[in-house]
């Protein structure tokens, strides 16, 4: 084991480390960080809207005369899910241009312009976010270098104010991509594509979400993030600009799908994860809180660690675990750290797709406290229920490595 968090040390962190600072990702992961509470917001409001109790739907019938109440949920999802795209095209673009030092809001203008110039109109809600990402960072590229051509400056006269020859100074650079844009538009239509977005979701987008809604897939979601985390790289972080391009799409079909009254198509999103595999954290380590309470109290320093990781950890903020016991680089807890969250989605996994649990459909704030977000993400007892027995399942496995870790540490502390 020694040998092998050596040799991931100098060959592996390096080159993760890097892909994890890497600025276009960076940008991306920030973008949609902005977003979530938009996205949470667009949940609920459908959530609320599908409250799956015929007497509250009958109540909100008889006091509207009908289901003009669900005017309300509706106009909420037009202001966060049906707008999506538009939010993400700005924002990254946005984020980038910062990472370049230059007009961080004529960036994401251009962005919006080239968007909708490609046939944003048509997708602004989730199924065009590759499109927007894309957009963003190919017109921000080229804002960004063009900005910089003092050929492409049109000199405003001493008095100007700043803003007024700010946006003059990218008036040109600003032309120029949106009209790129508009002409890669204009080719497509001259082949018959008239919806770009529209295609690109029904060729590439979907089939992606269907590949990364499998089963393998959704453990190699649950091993890479702890994975990271054990050399103290921030997995979640890392890998979070892939899965939203993913998860946000995944959440709107399956609200639609159940508002339509039909199945929900998509299994692994970020309330499922969230909800059954990450219970405290990456690694589900409110389990490993539970454990040390059971079986490693007696250790001093696992005790005050614990203590200090408790509360936090109800709340899915596991930091002072994962420095403080550590999990970080600490070859006992590789085991149980890796194998938790693969246990956990399996069960999580198996029982949706049997039907025994519901889809996973709200996105719960990532902060609610493990089996609440079960309940909340399923709308059902029986998400409750399954949460309770993952967080049992990770209780059980992390006991032995803490009864071995105590072992470890008294010897250690015995030799000194």
């Amino acid at each position: 084991m020694d040998g092998f968090v050596q040799f991931m040390e100098e060959k592996f962190v390096p080159v993760a480390s890097k892909i994890g600072a890497q600025k276009h990702l960076v940008a991306i992961r920030d973008a949609f960080m902005v977003t979530m509470p938009m996205m949470i917001l667009g949940a609920l409001a459908v959530m609320f809207n599908n409250i799956p109790i015929d007497a509250f739907q009958n109540f909100m019938a008889s006091i509207f005369g009908g289901e003009s109440w669900k005017g309300f949920g509706g106009s909420v999802w037009n202001g966060t899910f049906a707008i999506l795209s538009v939010f993400i095209a700005f924002l990254v673009a946005y984020n980038l241009a910062k990472v370049y030092g230059k007009d961080g809001l004529a960036a994401g203008a251009v962005s919006l312009g080239s968007f909708f110039a490609l046939g944003g109109a048509l997708g602004m809600s989730s199924n065009g976010l590759f499109i927007a990402i894309i957009v963003a960072l190919v017109s921000t590229e080229l804002f960004v270098r063009l900005i910089g051509n003092k050929k492409l400056i049109i000199n405003m006269p001493d008095g100007v104010p700043p803003a007024v020859a700010r946006s003059f100074a990218a008036l040109l650079p600003a032309m120029i991509v949106i009209s790129l844009f508009g002409l890669i538009a204009a080719i497509f239509a001259a082949f018959g594509v008239t919806d770009i977005i529209g295609s690109f979701y029904a060729l590439v987008q979907e089939p992606f979400m269907g590949l990364a809604n499998s089963y393998p897939s959704a453990l190699l979601i649950a091993f890479i993030t702890p994975f990271l985390w054990f050399f103290g790289l921030h997995g979640a972080n890392m890998i979070d600009p892939f899965l939203q391009t993913i998860n946000a799409p995944a959440i709107e079909a399956n609200l639609a799908a159940i508002t339509a009254g039909k199945a929900a198509p998509y299994i692994v999103n970020k309330p499922f994860i969230d909800s059954f595999v990450n219970l405290g954290g990456t690694g589900a380590t409110f389990g490993l809180v539970i454990a040390i309470y059971l079986v490693g109290r007696k250790h001093k320093a696992f005790s005050v660690v614990n203590n200090l990781s408790a509360a936090p950890g109800l709340f899915n903020i596991n930091e002072p675990m994962l420095f403080g016991l550590p999990m970080v680089l600490n070859p006992i807890m590789f085991i149980p750290f890796i194998l938790v969250p693969m246990i956990l989605v399996s069960t999580a996994f198996w029982s949706t797709k049997l039907g025994i649990v519901p889809v996973a459909t709200i996105m719960p704030p990532w902060v609610t406290p493990p089996v609440l977000g079960g309940f909340l993400a399923t709308q059902s007892f029986a998400g409750a229920i399954l949460a309770a027995v993952n967080l049992l399942i990770s209780v059980l496995v992390y006991i032995p490595f803490v009864k071995i870790s105590v072992i470890q540490e008294q010897k250690r502390e015995q030799s000194i």
